[in-house]
């Protein structure tokens, strides 16, 4: 289902994702370039999308290979960026090498694979001994539930079972300054990312659930995004 869905919104995520200063990577990727480590060998991002956080990546002196399972993002990668290499396949079924790898990258992606525990099973596998992922997603606190109003004091509603297995969520087409984007996609609770972790072997370092560095209010009190770096034990 997932794959699907960024087929059809590859070309307004692009529009929506190259636009400077429009959406909230511009505000939280800072904090997570934090965590990554220098470059060192070999980098690989999984599920690279248009292509922006290998971009950013090689601006830091990485040599990065980016994946990802939808050809019209890989396209519009390739078209944008002859520098890198990006490849076009399954992040369950990576096509490299036991330990290829010294870091491995997922920004706001591990919500959107087909199956997360099966792709951090592969990260693990392409990394060196004591290789790094560095991770971001949308937090499971804010995929559980939904502020009831803009007010900064308005109050956080989680609905359904936050403990449940991982479910769909269907989220309204966001319009904005002439762009639209539908933000759909899986959602899981914090325990389900952490046990697929400790499940391919990797031992967190640490983690981090950034404010919000902008007028919205309410994003200061609970956290919009949570990233981690872990390594491979």
């Amino acid at each position: 289902m997932s794959r699907e869905h960024w087929e059809r919104q590859a070309s307004n995520w692009a529009a929506w994702a190259r636009t400077p200063d429009f959406d909230e990577y511009w505000k939280y990727s800072p904090a997570f370039f934090e965590l990554v480590p220098p470059p060192r060998g070999r980098t690989l991002e999984v599920g690279c999308g248009e292509g922006r956080v290998t971009r950013d990546l090689a601006r830091l002196g990485h040599r990065v290979v980016a994946v990802d399972p939808v050809a019209a993002l890989i396209r519009l990668a390739r078209e944008t960026d002859a520098d890198n290499d990006y490849l076009r396949c399954d992040s369950a079924a990576l096509p490299f090498a036991d330990g290829a790898f010294n870091l491995a990258v997922f920004y706001n992606s591990l919500m959107d694979v087909d199956d997360m525990e099966a792709s951090l099973q592969e990260a693990a596998r392409v990394l060196r001994p004591s290789g790094t992922l560095c991770a971001c997603v949308t937090h499971p606190i804010a995929d559980a539930g939904r502020f009831e109003s803009r007010d900064a004091d308005a109050t956080f509603l989680i609905e359904g079972n936050y403990l449940g297995p991982r479910r769909w969520l269907e989220l309204p087409l966001v319009h904005r300054d002439g762009l639209s984007m539908d933000f759909s996609g899986w959602a899981y609770p914090l325990e389900a990312y952490f046990r697929a972790l400790e499940d391919a072997g990797f031992v967190v370092q640490c983690l981090r659930e950034p404010p919000a560095a902008d007028e919205d209010q309410r994003w200061r009190r609970l956290p919009l995004f949570l990233m981690w770096r872990a390594v491979k034990s």
